[in-house]
Parts: structure tokens; sequence; C-alpha cells
């Protein structure tokens, strides 16, 4: 059976693969291979600049055209390359002999022992798998990260002038601005941002067991720590983890998933707000021709986007969790055990990315519906209370908390002749009333 979206068993790469078929470059099995051939083409030219002396000779015109064995990579490469592990059972192995056929076709054959020289299979996965996540980051995560975020700024400028009844304990509280609301989620994500762009993107690289044995009993007068650190930094962009066992600790990479997770928490908490704005009748939905809301209710327009946000960030979450726990545990010098999870990297970037979209939908669906703020702020005159308690506390006024907590507690109606009535009972001057007055639910909202 060939794999199609509609036999495809995980929806990401079944229901919503158009949506998150960015990532393919950057996590799916022929990016991982390419990425491995990458960071193998890389380190023998590095070989060749210091030069090892069996390498002194090597025409360095031949560079540009190793390189476009990583450039020009594609399916049947990397089909190539599986049908080799199918008799290597080891999937780097079969990456090293792809690359040694390809010196003997351009003649190199020569040289060819000095692919993978002195290296273990976790030196080239653990560049090539932060070299891949750093690259899927920076080329379309932080795009629709910024997506999703200039609609926000966008929307706390439209609707900065709202006024709006708050609710603290889900009970009526002091009024505040529907843009200030929308604004807090803006400078909550750009936090976390700015934490995201202080974790390094790290790399082991060092040999079976992290300490270029074989490099050093090979060439012992060559300084290859520091070859390792410039190789790893000045080549392939990332930060060199010295010491380390026969794998990177992954405490960097644990950091980068606790923080997009963080991030995708954020975002859980603005879909729920948006979707009981919803359904207090703050916004009403665009509706697009053709859609149904229910099978069997035809006047309904769920807030479906929201809740499917929600959803995948809930799944996304899920498994960065796990990443960023079981990543930097190790039996001793190595086990076995981040292989196959560091496989599932692209999985909580891709539940990410289709709830960034969905959050997005439903923020441009969004059609305010003012006459329900001003509606139940003109409903909750009770609110003004802490105001004008707060001004009689200004004035020595005595008790005057328990005075409001008299007049708002009853079960009596509590509107503006009500408030005004309770303002004319209180023994301040005229001033101070007409002060007390002019406060209204709608712009008591603070600063």
């Amino acid at each position: 059976m060939s794999l199609n979206p509609l036999n495809a068993i995980s929806p990401i790469d079944g229901r919503y693969r158009n949506k998150v078929v960015s990532f393919a470059a950057y996590f799916s099995e022929q990016a991982l291979i390419q990425y491995r051939v990458r960071v193998e083409i890389e380190y023998f030219i590095a070989l060749c600049e210091i030069p090892l002396p069996q390498l002194a000779n090597f025409d360095v015109s031949k560079f540009e055209v190793l390189r476009d064995v990583y450039r020009n990579f594609d399916s049947q490469d990397a089909q190539e390359i599986k049908e080799i592990e199918k008799t290597t059972n080891h999937d780097v192995k079969a990456v090293e002999y792809f690359i040694k056929k390809a010196f003997d076709t351009y003649g190199l054959g020569a040289y060819k022992e000095f692919i993978h020289f002195g290296l273990t299979s976790q030196d080239i996965n653990n560049t090539a798998i932060p070299l891949s996540i750093k690259d899927a980051m920076n080329d379309v995560y932080v795009p629709e990260y910024f997506q999703l975020v200039e609609k926000l700024k966008e929307l706390a400028a439209e609707w900065s002038d709202i006024a709006m009844l708050a609710r603290t304990h889900g009970q009526p509280a002091s009024p505040t601005r529907l843009g200030k609301e929308i604004d807090v989620f803006v400078e909550r994500l750009k936090e976390q941002f700015n934490l995201l762009n202080d974790i390094p993107s790290a790399a082991k690289f060092g040999g079976a067991t992290g300490n270029f044995n074989a490099h050093k009993v090979a060439y012992p007068q060559i300084d290859w720590r520091a070859f390792g650190k410039k190789f790893v930094q000045e080549k392939l962009g990332l930060q060199h983890s010295f010491p380390t066992t026969q794998i990177e600790h992954y405490d960097h990479m644990a950091a980068l998933f606790d923080t997009l997770k963080r991030i995708n928490t954020i975002i859980i908490d603005l879909n729920r707000d948006f979707w009981t704005y919803v359904s207090m009748d703050y916004f009403k939905q665009k509706i697009k021709e053709g859609e149904v809301g229910s099978s069997a209710m035809p006047h309904k327009v769920n807030p479906i986007d929201f809740e499917n946000s929600e959803g995948n960030l809930g799944i996304a979450n899920a498994f960065f969790e796990h990443l960023s726990a079981k990543l930097p545990v190790s039996r001793l010098q190595r086990d076995l055990t981040d292989s196959t999870v560091l496989r599932n990297v692209g999985v909580p970037f891709s539940h990410t990315s289709i709830a960034f979209k969905s959050s997005l939908k439903g923020l441009n669906k969004l059609l305010l519906n003012k006459i329900k703020f001003e509606q139940d702020l003109e409903n909750n005159w009770a609110v003004v209370a802490e105001a004008i308690q707060t001004i009689l506390r200004r004035e020595g006024y005595p008790n005057p908390y328990e005075a409001l907590k008299g007049l708002t507690r009853t079960n009596n109606k509590i509107n503006q002749q009500s408030i005004a009535a309770f303002i004319d009972t209180l023994e301040v001057s005229d001033a101070i009333k007409n002060e007390l007055k002019a406060i209204s639910p709608s712009n008591y909202t603070g600063i």
C-alpha cells in the first residue's frame, strides 16, 4: 500500500499533511539522511583544511562538487541509502558507504577512508539533528509564531478603547479594556520568545566516548578539541558541547522544548479565553458559504478553530514534555533510548504549527459585538464600588469598604440610579459627590 493522506496512521501525515508539509524538509527520514550527508561531507572538507598529511594534496576545487552531493540530495539518493541500510543494518554506516561511492564516481577513491574518520554515529546524529531543529525553527516556526503575534498586536490596537467587564473567579470584576487583555498575551509570548533566543543549539562532536580517542591516537600533534569546536561552531553554526559522553547531553535541547511548551501553554490560555468570549456573545464569527456548524442544529457557528488549536497544542506539549524529560537521561556513557525518541521531534513541531494556524484562523473570523460589551457593563454597576470606596479612603471617610459592601451585597438591583442615591447619603462635599457620580463601569478601566 502506498502512503497517502487517507491511509496514513498519523494525522500529521494524513488529514493535516498540507498544513505541515514544510516541516518535511527538516524532520522526515529523507531530511535526516540529507543532514547526515551534509555533516559527513563538511567534516571531510574540514579535515582537508587542517590539513591532515594524507589530505594535503586534495584538490580544493572539488569541495563544491562534494557539497553538491547534499545540496542536490533527492528522494532517489535517500532510497539508495535505505537500500544500503538493508545490508548494514546501520543507518549512519549506510550514509558513509553512499558517500564513498560518490567519491569513487568523482575519482576521489584514494581519499574515501577519511570519510567518517575517527567518528561514531552520534557525532553525525548529534550535529545533524540540532542543525535540522535550528533550521526548522528559523525557516518555519519563527515566521508562523510572528504571524500569530502580529495578528494579536493588530487586534490589541484595534480594540484598545473597547471597555469590557472583567471577570475574576468567573464573577464581575473591575472593568478592563479588550485591547489590553489581548496585549497581556502579546507580552507573555514576547517574554518566552526572548528566553528562546538565549538557548544555544548545542551539538556533540568528539568520537566514541567524547574524548577524541581515535583522532588523538592517529594524529597526537593536532589539537582535536579546538578542531571540534571550530568545526561545530564555524562550519555548522552550532555550539560545541564539551566534555560529553558518546552523546550530546541534550540539556539545551530540553530547555528549548520546555520553552516551546510554555509558549504553547500561553496560546492554550488564549484559545480558552476567546472560546469563552464567543460563548458570552462578545464576538460573532464570520460565516463561510457552505460551512456547517452542526450536523443537527442549523443555527450553530462553533468556535472550532480555538478548540482545534487547543487540542493540537495539548498533543504537542505532551511530546515536548517527554522529550525534555527523557533526552537528558542516558545510562552511563550512552544508551539507545534517545535515538527513537529523537525521530519524533517533528511531531510536536507539526502539531504546534497546526495549532498556530488554527488560532490565527479563529482570530480572523471574530466580529466584535460591541453592544454586548456595553450591556454587560451597564448591567454591573456594582463594579464601581471599588472606585467609590477607594476615593472615600482617600478622604478619610470611616469604614468605606463596609459601607459599599452593605450596598452591593443586597439582592436589590444595583444600577446608576441606586449608586447615585447611595452617594447622596454620604457625608462628603458636593465636589466629592460629583467626582464619585462621574465614575461608570465604562470609564473605570484604569491605565
